[in-house]
């Protein structure tokens, strides 16, 4: 067993103390990637553990509700395209969500959230429930499985509000968006092209009191060795202990970070 380093403390608005990383080198981010692997071994635990790529349609509870989350499975055929089915990432991040709000951890009630990369809008919906006000971003040719999936889920005991806009990484947000910077993001990496795009985008989105929370699955190192290389520049940045997710939804494919703007 690989042995964790890291001070343990608060990163922006989240309650519980993460693992901050502070690299006194380059290799740092390899070094990050290389203990998750012996940590978690995620090759050795099921992949898709809590989704089903081949299902037109997931079911979740969440927050009292009974979700019901359409996919496309038909687009996973075409190149790029990664946001028309769920992912463990989602799925974790999403639950973690209710699980840090029901402990008091966080706070989302009345807070604006900008997510990245909504794919069919699970995290989304959730803070939607949560009571943040949310805005669900994504590319053109995603929007339409998005807003169904907004309007179906978000009709009844909502205590905060949704809505879908387009946004592609690397280009300008909407003046709506940056004027007013969220105090929260939600985010999924999962491509060694996107990184500098996406961080681009954080960039201009993140104010000083925006707490970033993203998740990634742990099939390629190389693409999160180069987002946490790149990251770390601007970002503050601290891991969350699998402890401190959902006790009915962790698993050892997926990470989760939590961003602040240095």
């Amino acid at each position: 067993m690989e042995e964790e380093e890291g001070e343990m403390k608060k990163l922006g608005c989240y309650g519980g103390k993460v693992r901050v990383l502070e690299w006194e080198t380059e290799a740092g981010a390899a070094e990050e990637t290389m203990l998750l692997w012996g940590i978690q071994q995620p090759t050795l635990s099921k992949q898709n553990g809590f989704v089903s790529h081949s299902s037109l349609q997931l079911r979740l509870d969440a927050c009292g509700q009974s979700l019901s989350i359409l996919q496309s499975p038909s687009s996973l055929g075409k190149p790029g395209v990664t946001g028309a089915v769920m992912w463990d990432s989602g799925v974790v991040l999403g639950k973690f969500l209710e699980h840090a709000v029901d402990l008091g951890m966080l706070v989302l009630q009345g807070k604006k959230v900008v997510e990245l990369g909504s794919g069919c809008g699970l995290v989304g919906c959730i803070a939607a429930l949560l009571g943040a006000q949310v805005v669900l971003t994504d590319l053109p040719d995603r929007l339409r499985l998005l807003k169904k999936n907004v309007e179906t889920n978000l009709k009844h005991g909502v205590r905060g509000s949704a809505a879908v806009k387009e946004l592609t990484w690397g280009n300008d947000p909407d003046k709506d968006l940056v004027e007013s910077p969220p105090d929260y993001g939600s985010d999924v990496i999962y491509s060694e092209g996107a990184v500098v795009d996406l961080l681009d985008t954080l960039l201009q989105l993140c104010g000083s009191r925006t707490t970033v929370f993203l998740t990634g699955e742990l099939r390629n190192d190389t693409v999160l060795e180069c987002f946490l290389e790149a990251a770390v520049k601007d970002f503050v940045i601290g891991r969350v202990d699998q402890s401190q997710w959902h006790p009915e939804y962790c698993s050892a494919r997926v990470v989760m970070y939590i961003l602040v703007k240095k």
